[in-house]
């Protein structure tokens, strides 16, 4: 991917979690067990993310300084996405049954660390899901299926490119601590 862009060429950000193989081999075992209609829009394995904080449009120039500025420290925690679930828009996602205490807390200490240098942050109420498929009303998704159980070591601070393949440029990654 050859992007020719310059510093002052503005970037969409967003911080998420990013799948692990161990993570991703779960979610295609799961993505495998719903019923897909032919005109809906499967997210490639690649594309596979937890949104944590929604940044938004951001000079290119200003990426540097964002990097140091959002590291936050975390322990290693784990959680189980095990609600699959087709959204009025026709988004088929993986939920969760309810938000881990760590993985809330990661998030609203990303909230903070983005008012901070923002001034405004995204709003809405965090509701922790994959997205795996676009288009989707039609679609059944599986009566029964294991939970995906993920493993969180880092988290990542990620550019949308607006391509139809690499959807998603990883900019830096936050270990555990």
């Amino acid at each position: 991917m050859n992007l020719d862009l310059s510093a002052n060429d503005p970037c969409r950000l967003f911080l998420a979690l990013w799948p692990d193989e161990e993570v991703t081999v779960q979610l295609s075992g799961h993505a495998k067990s719903w019923d897909w209609p032919q005109d809906c829009v499967r997210y490639a394995a690649s594309d596979w993310h937890l949104t944590l904080q929604f940044i938004g449009s951001a000079p290119r120039s200003s990426i540097e300084d964002m990097q140091a500025r959002l590291q936050i420290p975390f322990r290693p925690f784990s959680f189980a996405l095990s609600v699959p679930q087709i959204w009025p828009s026709g988004l088929a996602v993986l939920e969760t049954t309810e938000v881990a205490p760590e993985l809330q807390a990661l998030h609203d200490r990303l909230n903070l660390a983005l008012q901070h240098m923002q001034g405004t942050v995204d709003l809405r109420p965090f509701r922790p899901h994959v997205t795996l498929a676009r288009h989707a009303q039609q679609a059944s998704s599986p009566k029964s299926t294991a939970p995906v159980i993920w493993r969180v070591r880092d988290y990542a601070l990620v550019e949308s490119t607006g391509l139809r393949t690499s959807r998603y440029r990883i900019l830096c990654r936050y270990p555990a601590a």
